[in-house]
């Protein structure tokens, strides 16, 4: 799952957008699989994790002020974990209910994704989700001018890969 999953990141900030992304995704994902699609009869299970020390936009000033405001060595991983899944108007789409624990701060949270079952035997999750982060005890930094906006967009697209 790590190499071909991805967390991309977006903030705003008064000067210009912020982009970032998360590495080594990890975790589990156990559903029913029938007909080419996710069975929901049987509730799916899942719990992903992210190191946040991976957390990076590319310029090493952000980064450090990132991993400073995070604190990514007392809170070294954002953890999300699959309460519900229910149908959400088409085949391909899926309502989940979520609990995001970030920064020792758990809080739920819905959204609608879209589930598919490439013929190679994967299940690709794929969604985005806008945070605040002053949710999780998190105050976005503003220095001089400069103002770091508290709305986190977060993209993630998740591969499993069945087991053996």
């Amino acid at each position: 799952m790590p190499a071909r999953s991805s967390v991309r990141i977006e903030a705003r900030s008064s000067l210009h957008p912020i982009h970032g992304e998360g590495r080594d995704l990890s975790g589990t994902i156990e559903a029913l699989v029938a007909d080419g699609q996710v069975d929901l009869s049987a509730p799916p299970r899942g719990r992903l994790e992210l190191p946040l020390r991976t957390l990076a936009s590319g310029n090493a000033l952000y980064d450090r002020e990132l991993h400073r405001r995070i604190e990514t060595r007392t809170y070294p991983t954002a953890v999300v974990e699959l309460v519900q899944a229910r149908e959400a108007g088409s085949d391909q789409r899926v309502r989940l209910a979520l609990e995001l624990t970030f920064h020792g701060v758990t809080r739920p949270f819905e959204e609608d994704v879209t589930v598919t079952l490439p013929e190679d035997g994967t299940l690709v999750v794929e969604g985005e989700h806008t945070f605040d982060v002053r949710d999780y005890g998190i105050q976005p930094p503003r220095i001089l001018t400069l103002r770091v906006y508290p709305e986190v967009t977060v993209h993630a697209r998740i591969v499993a890969e069945r087991p053996g």
